[in-house]
């Protein structure tokens, strides 16, 4: 079957719109020909910073013929009614159509066929309603073409459009249409400077091909591979290591078509700045990857970088990497006096202008939040295994570092400045490492801090934000999350669970809560609104792991569950349990009770709730199963108080063959009332059983 080729060749793409853009035009011409009943075998699409590529193959040639019926009016309906249905359908006369029998009446069917269309002047009809319609997140019209004004809002000028259609045994034929002025075909160009002349294509195994022998490199991966290879390499050779950046190598794939890598250096003295500086310094300003010298101390940053070129020069790169030099020397030189400067200040006599930052318009000012933080901090401390004055300095210093210039000019360093300001100024180790760990971890990626100084203001800082938030009405609504509250919940899940902690998240909320200026609508619910938010995150959490978000819902349904450690232990436990075959038993019998119960007090309009009464268990199965949950209840709430959850399970399966036994031999609704309701109540007694260690109902099958 036929495939298409498909370029649409400009001015640079920024590259942090090429891989979207691919996506998006992948997206759009297969979703169009699947609409149009073209249903392909594959498709691939590719970005350069001067060129949008897509392949598809496997299209049928034509599209199928097809057939519909179309319901027309009643036999001996007026003859305007007539005649509009003949022509809607393209029918000549009444002849032509069918009857069709109906209880309501006899109706006229017109049977219409429509041939199917080549497939290349389908191709011809969609493409440049795609092109004109493209979402580029930001575009430009440019130019006049024939003397009238451009009509085309593209990303960069767009020059050429390459569309080729065709089976690969054959000389493929030219997708004809036309984009304000830019009629389609079948050259492209090679890279701009090395090989700029037109190139005549064919198909995308020739495309491709061609490409790569006019210096362009057309798939992004490969781009990237050749840069990685190439630095690892280079570093390698002069007895350095790359530092790798993964962000940073894809942002430079999307610069150059034919990446060069070469190797620059800077002056020693610049290497006296924080290695996360230097790195900042040059990988912002000049896109350039920096290298690590494995034979110093901790495997320091040595004062060499790595730039990629688009271009293999004539002199060996020499210009190109002297005018890198250049730049980042101006730049470090900017670094170095920031640096040295912000350490002429201390960071608390940093903290008075805290006063005039508002951190929000209902929360105060940045300075009443450092405050908040500092009692709050001070309070977690001994449940965490702090110093409180370690803490308490901590928070006091923590935010200090965003007042300085170098956070000022690279706000991604901030925190990681506080520490080696706090170090230098002699603060204690702990206290430094806080001011930068009090961020983390700000992703599932990301560290979570151990020390308990860190911890203490890590959790502070965040259950500040979260409470704050809350008692404003500021909570994340949908897919809107402006505060990263989300993130903030997840960090403060992380630094529990990970550092096996235990304490009250609603006593911690109402601390929270009690500092703050503002007065919620309701502060009684807060609270308990805001650990039914944890709930949801922790069953976000456990399902990355692998765990069931229903077993976090039965465990939450008891009521007064704020012990997020707890919760993950309760929750371990009962996911093993109901692997085993005692286990899901168990649960079908806890379910079917749950389902009679709900059944009989519905139609009673009553609960079946109290001890049932011994004298009436008529069968041995009924005083069986009463024995056995007074035994398992004791026995499993002895266990969930030493908070033995494993225990707790292993009781519950004590349970199973009396329950079996029970639904097999009694009859729960019995013709006398009184026994009737002592088994409900019985089966009452079951439900309250389980619902020591879990509200089973809550439970998928």
């Amino acid at each position: 079957m036929p495939d298409l080729l498909l370029e649409l060749f400009s001015e640079e793409i920024p590259a942090r719109m090429q891989a979207k853009a691919a996506d998006d035009l992948r997206r759009m011409v297969t979703d169009k020909l699947v609409a149009e009943g073209l249903v392909y075998e594959g498709a691939k699409a590719f970005a350069t910073p001067r060129r949008l590529a897509l392949t598809v193959h496997g299209i049928p040639a034509r599209q199928p013929d097809l057939k519909t019926e179309r319901r027309g009016p009643k036999m001996g309906a007026p003859d305007a009614a007539v005649q509009g249905f003949l022509k809607a359908t393209g029918l000549q006369s009444l002849d032509e159509a069918k009857i069709q029998r109906d209880p309501k009446g006899d109706f006229y069917i017109a049977l219409i066929e429509k041939p199917g269309r080549a497939a290349i002047d389908v191709l011809a009809e969609i493409l440049p309603v795609i092109i004109r319609t493209f979402p580029w997140p930001k575009s430009m019209r440019w130019g006049a073409r024939s003397g009238k004004p451009g009509s085309l809002n593209w990303v960069r000028p767009l020059h050429a459009i390459t569309a080729t259609f065709g089976i690969e045994t054959e000389e493929p034929d030219v997708v004809k249409f036309a984009v304000d002025g830019i009629e389609s075909g079948q050259t492209t160009y090679g890279h701009r400077f090395l090989a700029p002349a037109a190139i005549n294509v064919r198909r995308f195994e020739d495309y491709d091909a061609k490409l790569l022998a006019a210096k362009v490199v057309l798939d992004p991966e490969r781009r990237k591979d050749a840069i990685l290879t190439d630095a690892k390499q280079l570093a390698f050779a002069q007895g350095f290591d790359l530092v790798e950046d993964q962000n940073l190598l894809d942002e430079v794939a999307g610069l150059v078509e034919w990446p060069v890598v070469l190797m620059g250096s800077f002056e020693e003295e610049f290497l006296a700045t924080p290695a996360e500086v230097i790195r900042a310094t040059i990988r912002n300003n000049q896109k350039c990857f920096v290298v690590r010298d494995p034979k110093s101390n901790q495997g320091k940053l040595a004062n060499k970088f790595i730039l990629v070129a688009n271009i293999e020069a004539t002199d060996g790169g020499k210009t190109i990497i002297a005018g890198n030099e250049r730049v980042i020397r101006a730049r470090l030189s900017d670094a170095k006096f920031f640096y040295e400067t912000d350490l002429k200040t201390k960071l608390e006599d940093r903290l008075p202008k805290f006063e005039q930052i508002v951190f929000h318009e209902k929360l105060g000012t940045q300075a009443a939040r450092i405050k908040r933080i500092e009692r709050l901090a001070a309070e977690i401390a001994p449940l965490v295994g702090a110093d409180v004055a370690k803490v308490k300095r901590a928070a006091h210093l923590a935010k200090a570092d965003l007042l300085t210039e170098v956070v000022g000019e690279f706000p991604e360093v901030q925190g990681l400045m506080g520490k080696y300001y706090a170090l230098a100024q002699g603060e204690d180790a702990s206290v430094a490492a806080a001011c930068e760990e009090h961020y983390k971890p700000q992703g599932p990626a990301d560290r979570v801090p151990t020390d308990p100084v860190s911890v203490a203001v890590a959790l502070a800082d965040k259950i500040d934000t979260l409470v704050g938030f809350w008692a404003i009405d500021e909570k994340p609504t949908g897919s809107k999350d402006p505060y990263a509250l989300r993130r903030a919940a997840l960090g403060v899940i992380r630094l529990i669970a990970e550092n096996a902690l235990r304490l009250s998240l609603v006593r911690v909320a109402a601390s929270a809560l009690a500092g703050l200026s503002v007065e919620p609508a309701d502060a009684q619910k807060l609270p308990s609104d805001l650990l039914a938010f944890f709930a949801d995150r922790l069953k976000v959490q456990l399902r990355e792991q692998g765990a069931r978000h229903d077993l976090v819902d039965a465990v939450f349904a008891l009521g007064g569950q704020d012990d997020l450690l707890m919760i993950v232990s309760r929750v371990d436990a009962l996911g093993k349990f109901l692997e085993t075959d005692d286990g899901k038993n168990l649960l079908a019998g806890i379910k079917r009770a749950s389902n009679i119960l709900g059944i009989e007090e519905k139609k009673d309009k009553r609960n079946f709730e109290g001890a049932p009464e011994p004298a009436l268990y008529g069968l041995d199965e009924e005083k069986s199963l009463a024995k056995a949950i007074g035994e398992v209840t004791a026995e499993a709430s002895a266990a969930v108080a030493k908070e033995d959850f494993t225990a707790a399970m292993t009781a519950m399966a004590k349970l199973r063959p009396p329950v079996d036994a029970f639904f097999e031999k009694v009859r729960v609704n019995d013709d006398d009332p009184k026994v009737r309701e002592n088994r409900l109540k019985l089966l009452g007694e079951i439900r309250s059983a389980t619902r020591a260690v879990a509200d089973f109902s809550k439970i998928q099958d």
